[in-house]
């Protein structure tokens, strides 16, 4: 009889910051590799660790034990220490595609200074994993994956075959109990024995194969008495032989024949807990960390890449942004689902990361205007595809406005004199520190001129900003000749001409283009009426406000915008009634102003004023108390466009509540599409628990979910579900989209909720769950029949720019920097001083990508060529291809 093989695996999972803050963690991340370099280095029976599977363990450690990086690197260059192959253990569902790439380009580049990474990927406690993490991990040379939650019921065994929708596959390696079935082995051999046995009854219908023990969990120190114990129980008997080995070594020799096939995202809580409330626990988390990934993916990076040269490209600043993106993608970090000290280091991360990308966009901005040839103002397009839209802008007030603009304001010019004596005007100097006044006015010029009567000081404004204005000469000579006459009299003229701040809808922009300003005529100007109601309509779209309810109806379907606030008993894992639910779908006063009229954009604000509960009482589990509380809800409409446009912003005065907004659908459906990494995802009504976790079927829509005819875009990871379900002659369908606004909630963890009765950590009070006395905005768009989501969501989220050029450099008046047809762009950015783009094919047909006048090489994720290309290349049906572009 062969004894069956017991391989044991010594890890640790590390969780960088949860119910500890990331410094509380590191000095045990210290001590624990403080005590495994010497034991690897003193002991050959303890012969292998995995440190998690992310790169960041290593640089956190390195960063207080520099000098043990050698020891360090020499261990794991011998495969000794298995590190890699992610920077972090990120949330797959809350970070954005190209996020997720670049955490793994950052593990393996950093890996490769110890030898090389781990050629697993390692998935070991993400809430659920995406529909298209296998293509991911094979475009960087993965074959194996290794995961726990999400894994649905159809999986009878312990490895799968799990394919991602363009038919590219991984062996998935699946842990049915988790990472941690082999924590804290006794040290006696025959407890050890026993112990084994009771794991292989526990997980005996699953094995197909040799038995994985994963030595290791939440924050374990390695167990230096394990290779002394798995002699002892090898002497002991012959039906078992344990072996300390690697994940890698392991997976080597693992059954790959004849395994099910399971297609798209693993999202089943039917053995496992999904978690899937961390989607809207915490919201401003979700919406500061999009609003980051976008500043940097749409707006930094192209910008950068294509209207600076490749040698000042900022290559340190994007790498220290994405540093900050990629440790908040950790799934405690992004998932909001940690005390308040680590989530307020997330937010603190996002801010630095968004700081830092939105300079880079306004510097390589500036640059693009600096080139231009001919003086004006200018409309640029920061994405791919070709587009009309709306734009704000400061012109001059020269005469009436045309019929094809809207004037938002209007300011006068400012002539006139002031005669001040020498200490203001030596005050007044000195608070004048650059060129810029205000948002739209900055000095041109400074004229100084000496008379007999005294200094005239003439400051010449304009409505773009003028490099190398002499602001810091013209204050020092006007010091000077103060110091030579100190009562003289100045007079300070101001050269202002009167402007107007306009909104108008521009002529279509080439992608990643710009054009000469110019407003489009309105082929469907949009009116606004208050007459009884207030009506916004463009002949595209229809907009009717109830002044009852606060409401809104598009094309007669009335219910739009319908907030329905519920109690929420939940934790910041999982959403939970109380026993004594009380729900809130009606205001107590409502208010309604008509703040713009159009012809370009028209306005409506909806002031509704609510008395929610203020809280749940704990022994009742009622919802007590009362809170009131206005909640203004802005609708917006413009020319020529078939898009609502609705901001809903308020300042949460309750505890213990979810808040979510509900959209009628056109017509009943029994399915959703959402945006999700790389993809769309279909989902259906229901999903997949079982009595430790309720299968509440809310998921996660990274910019757009579509659903009966209804699309929606909305600024930030969402959490949506399909409600108001009936039976019909077809079968269950929805007749209504939740998006949810707000869950407010008090505890990390909670024990006996009716939707999840154990905990799912720390039983700890978070206050800042609750978000109470926050501002909490949601930002969404509604078109019915849209042909492109991804058209709608870069069309509301990433804008045209309007921007103003005093000319002088060689740019025509209008061009494109890039042309692309074919494909979505995940990113445009440098590597190497050469152009990159990666892009994918969201549809079920080969595309062909274009890129007219362009050459260069297809490239794997590690970055080495696979194939070349001439002005186009094919993408397979879901496909996601990287490509190294030659500069034109």
């Amino acid at each position: 009889m062969t004894a069956r093989r017991i391989a044991i695996v010594p890890h640790t999972h590390w969780d960088r910051e949860w119910y500890k803050s990331y410094q509380d963690f590191r000095l045990a991340l210290v001590e624990l590799i403080d005590t495994l370099i010497p034991l690897l280095e003193s002991d050959a029976s303890y012969p292998y660790f995995m440190l998690d599977g992310q790169m960041a363990v290593v640089d956190d450690y390195l960063e207080v034990r520099p000098q043990a990086e050698e020891r360090l690197r020499g261990l794991a260059a011998a495969g000794r220490v298995s590190m890699g192959p992610w920077y972090i253990l990120m949330d797959e569902f809350l970070s954005s595609g190209e996020t997720i790439v670049r955490n793994l380009q950052m593990g393996l580049v950093r890996g490769a200074a110890f030898g090389g990474t781990m050629d697993v990927g390692y998935l070991p406690d993400m809430f659920g994993h995406i529909a298209q993490m296998p293509q991911i991990l094979r475009l960087a040379g993965f074959r194996d994956a290794v995961v726990w939650r999400g894994v649905p019921s159809q999986v009878t065994k312990n490895a799968f075959d799990w394919e991602a929708p363009d038919g590219s596959s991984v062996r998935a390696e699946y842990l049915p109990v988790g990472y941690g079935n082999g924590a804290a082995l006794p040290d006696d051999a025959k407890a050890l024995v026993r112990r084994t046995r009771d794991n292989i009854d526990e997980v005996a219908d699953f094995l197909i194969g040799d038995v994985l023990i994963m030595n290791g969990s939440d924050h374990l120190m390695p167990q230096p008495q394990l290779g002394r114990v798995v002699a002892e129980a090898n002497d002991l008997q012959d039906e078992l032989h344990f072996e300390v080995t690697s994940l890698p070594r392991y997976l080597a020799h693992a059954h790959r024949e004849g395994l099910e096939r399971v297609q798209g995202e693993l999202r089943s809580g039917s053995r496992s807990n999904m978690l899937m409330g961390v989607t809207s626990n915490r919201v401003d988390v979700k919406r500061s960390g999009a609003a980051a990934e976008r500043e940097l993916e749409r707006r930094a990076e192209p910008l950068a890449a294509l209207f600076q040269p490749p040698a000042a490209y900022p290559g340190r600043f994007f790498e220290l942004a994405w540093r900050e993106m990629v440790r908040n993608s950790a799934h405690d970090s992004i998932c909001a689902c940690s005390v308040d000290d680590v989530v307020d280091a997330v937010l603190h991360r996002y801010a630095e990361a968004r700081t830092i990308a939105a300079g880079l966009a306004d510097r390589a901005v500036k640059a693009f205007t600096r080139s231009l040839a001919e003086p004006g103002s200018y409309v640029l397009n920061p994405s791919a595809r070709a587009r009309a839209g709306v734009v704000e802008l400061v012109v001059p007030a020269d005469g009436p406005a045309p019929d094809t603009v809207q004037v938002l304001s209007e300011r006068a010019g400012l002539p006139g004199t002031m005669v001040l004596d020498a200490d203001t005007v030596r005050t007044v100097l000195g608070m004048l520190q650059g060129p810029r006044i205000s948002d739209d006015a900055w000095v041109h010029d400074i004229k100084i001129e000496e008379t007999e009567e005294g200094i005239d000081v003439t400051v010449s404004v304009g409505t773009e900003e003028k490099q190398n204005v002499p602001i810091a000469e013209a204050k020092q000579d006007v010091f000077t000749r103060l110091g030579a006459r100190p009562d003289a009299v100045v007079r300070v003229s101001m050269d202002q001409p009167s402007t107007r701040k306009i909104a108008a809808r521009t002529a279509e922009v080439a992608g990643y283009g710009w054009s000469p300003f110019q407003p489009a005529a309105l082929a469907h100007p949009v009116e606004a009426s208050e007459e009884g109601a207030v009506v916004l309509t463009n002949e595209l779209v229809r907009l009717e406000v109830d002044p009852a309810d606060g409401t809104f109806a598009l094309n007669g379907v009335s219910g739009y915008g319908r907030l329905v606030d519920g109690g929420d008993l939940g934790d910041s894992y999982n959403y939970s009634p109380p026993r004594q639910d009380r729900f809130i779908d009606a205001p107590v006063a409502v208010a309604v102003a008509l703040t713009e009229r159009g012809p370009v954009r028209a306005r409506v604000r909806i002031t509704s004023t609510y008395e929610w509960p203020d809280h749940v009482d704990g022994s009742s589990q009622a919802r007590v108390g009362s809170d009131r509380v206005d909640v203004d809800t802005e609708v917006e409409l413009r020319a020529d466009d078939p898009v609502v446009r609705v901001t809903t912003s308020f300042v949460n005065p309750s505890r213990d509540h979810r808040l979510r907004v509900h959209l009628p659908l056109a017509e009943p459906t029994a399915r959703s599409h959402a945006e999700s990494a790389f993809t769309v995802v279909t989902r259906g009504l229901t999903a997949e628990g079982r009595p430790d976790e309720f299968g509440l079927p809310t998921a996660p829509a990274h910019r757009f979910v579509t659903a009966g005819r209804l699309a929606v875009a909305h600024e930030g990871v969402t959490e949506y579900e399909l409600i108001d379900i009936e039976s019909g002659p077809g079968g269950d369908a929805a007749s209504t989209l939740a998006l949810t606004v707000l869950r407010s909630t008090g505890m990390l963890s909670r024990l006996g909720m009716a939707y999840r009765p154990f905990p799912a950590g720390p039983m700890t009070p978070v206050e800042g769950l609750q978000m109470t006395g926050k501002r909490v905005t949601l930002r969404y768009a509604l078109a019915l029949d849209c042909d492109d989501p991804y058209a709608l969501a870069d069309e509301v989220l990433v804008p045209l720019e309007a921007v103003s050029s005093l000319g002088g450099g060689t740019r025509p008046v209008a061009g494109s920097a890039l042309t692309l047809h074919g494909a979505e762009v995940s990113a445009l950015h440098r590597v190497s001083g050469s152009l990159e783009l990666r892009v994918f094919n969201p549809s079920a047909e080969p595309a062909t990508v274009s890129i007219p006048g362009r050459s260069g090489w297809l490239v794997d994720l590690r970055g080495y060529p696979q194939e070349p290309f001439e002005g186009a290349f094919a993408l397979r049906p879901f496909g996601i291809a990287t490509a190294r572009l030659r500069d034109a």
